[in-house]
């Protein structure tokens, strides 16, 4: 479907508004999609909403810094906003929706989902009230904006699979697009919390994109013990000064649980902190016969 270009997008900002206006695409036969956001956009979420307008005839993308998938010691007030410059990136949108915390948790509000299972470990041991508040958010996102398809990227990959289990287990008639992360040339994750970093911290988060190279590279020369794979990625962690290992393991793409074999297709998952800054990466690996 070839697009033609864009005037700068509406923004919207209040729920009603929105499902209004995505009710009336539909009712018109055009397909739209969904592209959420915390803001502080970069060249990977500018490209789901390619991606959402190279398969729809139009694209929403909505931008909100959600306070409860932070912790009460994580960063949620110095998360970079910036909302000017993120509509700005965001030409290539038809609608924003950029609401207030009290448009999407008015008083008294006190529900929330919780997706068991595959929420538990890795980013859910670390962080335990963190898939509850994305479930949450992306569920309101999914009812205020009932589109056809929403596009996430593959760099939060516990996150996709927490959000595909929902849209499962809640009969969402959502399609669920993953898509590849995108990275600096370097090898670096684009990440909003990037930012955060040091010209010498930057340099030392290489290591996540270099273990995750690393593990593809000794599964592709015929390592087929995942211990030794997880050992030898943990390794390079431990070589980098000012850099914490949380996690570094290969897990099965659809349950998230640790591999003790690797056949078909594994997921390689590593979180780091790099000074201050978490950061987390994956990549998926095909493992030959």
């Amino acid at each position: 479907m070839s697009a033609s270009p864009k005037s700068p997008p509406r923004i919207i900002t209040r729920g009603d508004d929105l499902r209004r206006e995505v009710l009336a695409w539909r009712a018109n036969g055009l397909k739209v999609g969904l592209v959420p956001t915390m803001g502080a956009l970069h060249a990977g979420h500018l490209s789901l909403v390619e991606r959402s307008n190279a398969e729809c005839q139009r694209t929403v993308a909505t931008i909100f810094v959600n306070p409860t998938q932070f912790g009460p010691t994580e960063d949620f007030g110095r998360y970079p906003r910036n909302l000017e410059q993120d509509v700005a990136l965001l030409a290539g949108a038809d609608l924003v929706f950029a609401p207030s915390v009290e448009e999407i948790y008015p008083t008294g509000h006190a529900t929330f989902v919780e997706v068991d299972g595959v929420s538990r470990q890795w980013e859910g041991a670390i962080r335990p009230t963190h898939f509850r508040g994305v479930a949450t958010v992306v569920l309101k996102l999914f009812n205020l904006a009932p589109v056809d398809v929403a596009y996430f990227g593959q760099k939060d990959y516990q996150q996709t699979v927490v959000i595909r289990q929902m849209v499962a287990d809640l009969n969402v008639p959502i399609e669920i697009r993953v898509c590849p992360t995108v990275r600096e040339l370097d090898g670096l994750a684009l990440s909003s919390r990037n930012a955060y970093l040091s010209p010498d911290e930057r340099r030392r988060a290489l290591v996540l994109s270099r273990s995750l190279r690393h593990a593809k590279d000794l599964i592709a020369a015929g390592q087929r013990d995942p211990k030794s794979v997880t050992t030898a990625m943990k390794s390079l962690f431990s070589e980098t000064a000012g850099v914490t290992l949380d996690y570094a393991a290969l897990v099965d793409p659809d349950t998230i649980e640790e591999v003790n074999q690797l056949r078909g297709r594994v997921v390689a998952i590593v979180a780091a902190r790099v000074g201050a800054t978490r950061l987390i990466d994956n990549e998926i690996i095909e493992v030959g016969s």
